[in-house]
């Protein structure tokens, strides 16, 4: 192949590409870039179409840690994100490990489970908010069995508002963690299993030394997806309590939008979004380096 022929293709696969590039940095490109640079200024409601805003450094920032309200939002962003993943990843280990045993019907199980994934999550939001409600199926599920006497506010009572939340996204979540682990285990080789029930493993010392090992860079990935997922989950919260009662389910997203939208403090809701950017940024770079460590 000539040099003019490599030069032609290596001109067609960037025309190829251009057009996307130019869609990235457009529309998210520059969204970023004005982000940060909105969070240094004073940008209001009063002075958001003035030509030059005054530059205030970090005193955004200075005055977003030095408000409660955002220090409570910090802290149940971190809640809800742990709280979810323990719900999710563990239900879905589970039924990954169950759908792996193979048994009729099994397809149409595996379909069942993907509906509450590719829902909209606006759909998913009411259908759980009405569960939810005092006269929910939940409630009278639970009345029914005897668990409680009397309904349960989820969605209005502060201690058990963001575990409402915290339920509708694990509901959401599980079947990604199921087709991942899913996909996990089927990739490890039976013999292996075959060759541990000949040297005399249990059930417990295949699960502990043979699967988990296997699947740990599935299960990694599976944590830290589900980790950046459910850490900037927003519709989902704004849907169902819209951060109330009394800030109870009030997470970083949903915190930078009252700021932005609701008190046209955009310099404020700006530096809020950008923290909730600088905690999945270094997320994503660590899981990168373990990954390489690793590879």
């Amino acid at each position: 192949m000539g040099t003019r022929q490599k030069h032609g293709r290596m001109a067609a696969a960037y025309a190829f590409v251009l057009p996307a590039a130019v869609f990235m940095l457009v529309m998210i490109g520059y969204p970023v870039l004005y982000n940060i640079v909105i969070s240094f200024r004073d940008v209001t409601a009063f002075t958001i179409a003035d030509a030059d805003t005054e530059f205030v450094g970090l005193e955004n920032y200075k005055e977003l840690f030095a408000d409660p309200s955002f220090i409570n939002a910090f802290r149940q962003t971190f809640i809800f994100t742990l709280r979810s993943l323990v719900l999710q990843f563990g239900i879905g280990f589970m039924l990954a490990i169950f759908l792996c045993k193979g048994f009729p019907c099994l397809k149409t199980v595996r379909s069942l489970i993907v509906i509450s994934w590719i829902l909209p999550i606006t759909v998913t939001a009411l259908m759980w908010k009405f569960m939810l409600s005092e006269n929910g199926i939940i409630n009278y599920l639970l009345m029914s069995i005897g668990i409680t006497d009397s309904p349960v506010y989820w969605l209005i009572e502060r201690d058990t508002a963001l575990w409402g939340i915290n339920i509708a996204n694990a509901w959401v979540g599980i079947p990604f963690n199921v087709l991942l682990i899913t996909t996990g285990l089927n990739n490890i080789p039976s013999e292996i299993y075959d060759a541990t029930a000949i040297d005399g493993a249990n059930a417990f010392q295949r699960f502990f030394f043979v699967t988990v090992p296997m699947l740990k860079s599935t299960l990694l990935s599976v944590l830290v997806l589900g980790f950046v997922y459910t850490f900037k989950v927003f519709d989902l919260i704004f849907v169902m309590t819209g951060g109330g009662p009394v800030d109870a389910t009030e997470v970083l997203s949903t915190y930078s939008y009252k700021q932005s939208f609701s008190f046209y403090d955009f310099s404020g809701g700006a530096a809020a979004a950008n923290v909730l950017a600088v905690i999945l940024v270094t997320v994503a770079l660590i899981y990168m380096r373990t990954v390489q460590k690793e590879d």
